[in-house]
Protein backbone atom coordinates (compact mmCIF):
# COMPACT_ATOMS: atom_id res chain seq x y z
CA UNK A 1 0.00 0.00 0.00
CA UNK A 2 1.25 3.48 -0.88
CA UNK A 3 0.14 6.69 0.80
CA UNK A 4 -0.44 8.37 -2.55
CA UNK A 5 -2.87 5.62 -3.63
CA UNK A 6 -5.21 5.85 -0.61
CA UNK A 7 -8.70 7.06 -1.48
CA UNK A 8 -11.91 7.35 0.55
CA UNK A 9 -14.37 4.45 0.24
CA UNK A 10 -16.97 4.45 -2.53
CA UNK A 11 -19.94 6.60 -1.48
CA UNK A 12 -18.08 8.16 1.46
CA UNK A 13 -17.79 11.56 -0.21
CA UNK A 14 -21.02 12.91 -1.68
CA UNK A 15 -21.45 16.20 -3.46
CA UNK A 16 -23.45 18.85 -1.61
CA UNK A 17 -26.91 19.34 -3.14
CA UNK A 18 -27.57 22.98 -4.06
CA UNK A 19 -31.31 23.55 -3.98
CA UNK A 20 -33.29 26.43 -5.52
CA UNK A 21 -30.68 27.15 -8.21
CA UNK A 22 -32.77 26.81 -11.34
CA UNK A 23 -34.41 24.07 -13.42
CA UNK A 24 -31.11 22.42 -14.34
CA UNK A 25 -30.33 21.53 -10.72
CA UNK A 26 -33.38 19.28 -10.49
CA UNK A 27 -34.43 21.12 -7.33
CA UNK A 28 -35.40 24.51 -8.72
CA UNK A 29 -38.49 26.67 -8.06
CA UNK A 30 -39.88 25.21 -4.80
CA UNK A 31 -36.52 23.61 -3.83
CA UNK A 32 -38.08 20.24 -2.93
CA UNK A 33 -40.42 21.80 -0.35
CA UNK A 34 -43.67 21.28 -2.26
CA UNK A 35 -46.28 24.04 -2.70
CA UNK A 36 -47.31 26.42 0.08
CA UNK A 37 -48.06 25.36 3.64
CA UNK A 38 -46.13 25.58 6.90
CA UNK A 39 -43.18 23.43 5.86
CA UNK A 40 -42.71 25.36 2.61
CA UNK A 41 -41.98 28.55 4.51
CA UNK A 42 -38.73 29.52 6.17
CA UNK A 43 -38.92 28.98 9.91
CA UNK A 44 -41.96 26.73 9.49
CA UNK A 45 -41.78 23.63 11.65
CA UNK A 46 -43.74 21.55 14.09
CA UNK A 47 -42.44 19.52 16.99
CA UNK A 48 -41.87 15.77 16.76
CA UNK A 49 -45.12 13.86 17.25
CA UNK A 50 -47.31 16.91 16.51
CA UNK A 51 -50.53 15.85 14.79
CA UNK A 52 -52.12 19.17 13.92
CA UNK A 53 -53.74 19.71 17.30
CA UNK A 54 -55.15 16.18 17.53
CA UNK A 55 -54.13 14.37 20.70
CA UNK A 56 -50.78 12.74 19.81
CA UNK A 57 -50.53 8.95 19.77
CA UNK A 58 -47.94 8.88 22.56
CA UNK A 59 -50.51 10.59 24.81
CA UNK A 60 -53.48 8.53 23.60
CA UNK A 61 -51.94 5.15 24.35
CA UNK A 62 -51.87 3.83 27.93
CA UNK A 63 -48.56 3.78 29.74
CA UNK A 64 -47.45 0.40 31.08
CA UNK A 65 -44.42 -1.09 32.72
CA UNK A 66 -41.50 0.22 34.69
CA UNK A 67 -37.72 0.11 34.21
CA UNK A 68 -35.87 0.05 37.49
CA UNK A 69 -32.79 2.30 37.56
CA UNK A 70 -31.15 0.14 40.23
CA UNK A 71 -31.62 -3.15 38.36
CA UNK A 72 -28.29 -2.73 36.57
CA UNK A 73 -26.54 -2.15 39.94
CA UNK A 74 -27.81 -5.41 41.47
CA UNK A 75 -26.44 -8.81 40.44
CA UNK A 76 -27.94 -12.26 40.99
CA UNK A 77 -25.66 -15.01 42.27
CA UNK A 78 -26.69 -18.68 42.11
CA UNK A 79 -26.01 -21.17 44.90
CA UNK A 80 -24.16 -23.32 42.35
CA UNK A 81 -21.66 -20.48 41.81
CA UNK A 82 -21.05 -20.21 45.56
CA UNK A 83 -20.53 -23.99 45.71
CA UNK A 84 -17.66 -23.70 43.19
CA UNK A 85 -15.89 -21.00 45.25
CA UNK A 86 -13.12 -22.07 47.63
CA UNK A 87 -13.68 -19.20 50.10
CA UNK A 88 -15.93 -19.78 53.12
CA UNK A 89 -16.53 -16.12 54.07
CA UNK A 90 -18.33 -14.39 51.20
CA UNK A 91 -19.10 -10.71 50.73
CA UNK A 92 -19.48 -8.37 47.73
CA UNK A 93 -15.72 -7.76 47.38
CA UNK A 94 -15.02 -11.52 47.26
CA UNK A 95 -17.71 -11.99 44.58
CA UNK A 96 -16.16 -9.19 42.49
CA UNK A 97 -12.66 -10.63 42.90
CA UNK A 98 -13.90 -14.05 41.72
CA UNK A 99 -15.55 -12.40 38.64
CA UNK A 100 -18.97 -13.73 39.63
CA UNK A 101 -20.51 -10.24 39.64
CA UNK A 102 -19.51 -7.26 37.42
CA UNK A 103 -17.16 -4.60 38.83
CA UNK A 104 -19.85 -1.87 38.84
CA UNK A 105 -22.27 -3.88 40.99
CA UNK A 106 -23.39 -2.23 44.25
CA UNK A 107 -25.45 -5.08 45.70
CA UNK A 108 -25.65 -8.84 45.15
CA UNK A 109 -28.52 -11.22 45.85
CA UNK A 110 -28.15 -14.96 46.35
CA UNK A 111 -30.91 -16.95 44.64
CA UNK A 112 -31.89 -20.59 45.08
CA UNK A 113 -30.53 -22.20 41.95
CA UNK A 114 -28.37 -25.28 42.32
CA UNK A 115 -27.09 -27.16 45.37
CA UNK A 116 -24.99 -26.09 48.35
CA UNK A 117 -23.33 -28.86 50.36
CA UNK A 118 -20.75 -26.91 52.39
CA UNK A 119 -20.84 -24.32 55.16
CA UNK A 120 -20.49 -20.66 54.07
CA UNK A 121 -20.69 -17.37 55.95
CA UNK A 122 -22.41 -14.58 53.99
CA UNK A 123 -21.90 -10.96 54.92
CA UNK A 124 -23.47 -7.86 53.37
CA UNK A 125 -25.33 -9.63 50.56
CA UNK A 126 -29.07 -10.10 50.06
CA UNK A 127 -30.56 -13.60 50.15
CA UNK A 128 -33.89 -14.95 48.93
CA UNK A 129 -36.10 -16.98 51.25
CA UNK A 130 -35.41 -20.26 49.44
CA UNK A 131 -31.64 -19.68 49.36
CA UNK A 132 -31.67 -18.75 53.06
CA UNK A 133 -33.21 -22.15 53.92
CA UNK A 134 -30.59 -24.04 51.86
CA UNK A 135 -27.68 -22.08 53.38
CA UNK A 136 -28.84 -22.55 56.98
CA UNK A 137 -29.59 -26.26 56.32
CA UNK A 138 -25.96 -26.68 55.17
CA UNK A 139 -24.78 -25.07 58.44
CA UNK A 140 -23.99 -21.65 57.00
CA UNK A 141 -24.68 -18.23 58.45
CA UNK A 142 -26.05 -14.98 57.01
CA UNK A 143 -25.10 -11.56 58.43
CA UNK A 144 -26.89 -8.50 57.05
Amino acid sequence: MKLNSIKPGKGAKTKKVRVARGIGSGLGKTAGRGHKGQTARSGGYHKVGFEGGQMPIQRRLPKRGFKSPIKSLTAEVRLSEIEKMTVTEIDLAVLKAANIVPAGTQTAKIIKSGELSRKVALKGVLVTKGAREVITAAGGSIAE
